[in-house]
């Protein structure tokens, strides 16, 4: 039996959004892990979810980095378990040491809340296997300190290790200036790991999951995790 995780901070609030995700799509059995818990049980995903942990006081994701459950969950990761950060998880992984980089205020200084057209740049990590290289998508992103930045020696190191996951573009699949919505360095919506088992992106796939949602473009997240999980006992 397949088992995800998923950690809920104080001021998470797409936890029960991504618990649902998970179960109507890969029919695994979702354990919401407390933040001051000790540990991770046994799982074979999971989940640092979107919202606001700890007020995002002190900066985004910092405090919910040290809590007490994100010493397994660093464990884990290191030792091959997948991790998957969305909006506030990928500023707790970027916190934690465990993608580099950090997420800044948006350009505008303003909240942005509305659909982003993306490009999947590597359709080869333990996400995003069931997308197409190059394949345009639209995700909702809910944010206000989304602006990805990296000194230009990381940025260079993402690009050439093709650990960028996701872009921001237009229609056209063009990153420009005007389809960023927040500045993002190099229109950065996502990135991965070496081993393609760690990834956080800012929009959220669970919020795009089936067509009573609006669409379904962020459906194949968790289908590439079934297929992924899936892989090694085939």
């Amino acid at each position: 039996m397949l088992r995800a995780s998923v950690i809920v901070f104080p001021g998470s609030n797409c936890d029960r959004d991504v618990q649902v995700a998970i179960e109507k799509i890969t029919g695994f059995p979702v354990k919401m892990v407390w933040h001051g818990d000790a540990s991770v049980p046994a799982s074979d995903l999971i989940v640092l979810p979107g919202g606001f942990s700890y007020g995002d006081y002190l900066r985004c994701g910092a405090m919910a980095a040290h809590s007490p459950i994100m010493r397994d969950v660093i464990a884990k990761a290191k030792a091959g378990t997948p991790v998957l950060g969305i909006c506030n998880g990928f500023q707790v992984l970027c916190e934690s040491g465990l993608l580099p980089g950090v997420l800044m205020r948006n350009a505008s200084l303003k909240f942005i809340c509305r659909d982003v057209t993306l490009r999947v740049d590597n359709a080869k990590t333990f996400f995003t296997n069931c997308y197409r290289k190059d394949q345009i998508v639209r995700l909702p992103v809910a944010h206000a300190e989304g602006n990805y930045f990296a000194d230009t020696e990381t940025l260079d190191r993402l690009e050439g290790e093709g650990r960028v996951v996701f872009r921001y573009c237009d229609e056209a699949g063009e990153a420009t200036p005007e389809a960023n919505p927040n500045g993002a360095q190099r229109n950065i919506a996502g990135i991965c790991s070496e081993n393609g088992r760690v990834v956080g992106l800012m929009p959220h796939p669970e919020r795009l999951f089936e067509l009573p949602l609006g669409g379904a473009d962020g459906r194949r997240m968790f289908e590439s995790a079934l297929v992924s999980a899936l892989e090694p006992m085939v």
